[in-house]
């Protein structure tokens, strides 16, 4: 008899860039002038880092005032689920080569018609995971 396979595994970082280059939609969260926001966005992978797309507004104000950011993707069904989390350094793209070199390595399309003049690169500071199994049969007082 083997054992079970436990309900919580941290994924290695090989794993969590796998899921994040898998995605294509997540959250960002920021903290500006003392207060947390959290943004719905699409992005994709590029090498070791995430790119996004955005227009003048609120998200871009906050990366002004300050630019450390976390991000978050995650996924869950009847089985099981599991969630990435990317701590790192958001930076506006400024020259010609860095938008130019953006726009070849990823197609960002965004998922509303929009204007979104703006590229961001996240590079990351730490990239963590994890895997969880749902076990229907246990509750928190114990097996039922």
């Amino acid at each position: 008899m083997t054992d079970p396979r436990p309900l919580m595994e941290t994924l290695d970082e090989q794993a969590c860039w796998t899921r994040l280059q898998n995605s294509e939609f997540g959250r960002l969260a920021t903290a500006a002038g003392g207060q947390p926001d959290i943004f719905p966005i699409n992005y994709a992978a590029s090498g070791r880092s995430l790119l996004f797309r955005t227009a003048q507004g609120t998200k871009l104000a906050e990366l002004a005032d300050n630019t450390a950011v976390a991000f978050e993707i995650d996924h869950y069904d009847s089985e099981g689920g599991w969630s990435v989390v990317v701590r790192g350094d958001a930076q506006v793209l400024r020259t010609p080569a860095e938008i130019a070199d953006a726009e070849g390595a990823v197609s960002l399309r965004p998922w509303i018609p929009s204007v979104k003049p703006f590229f961001v690169r996240i590079t990351p500071t730490a990239v963590s995971g994890r895997r969880f199994q749902f076990d229907l049969d246990t509750t928190l007082e114990g097996t039922l």
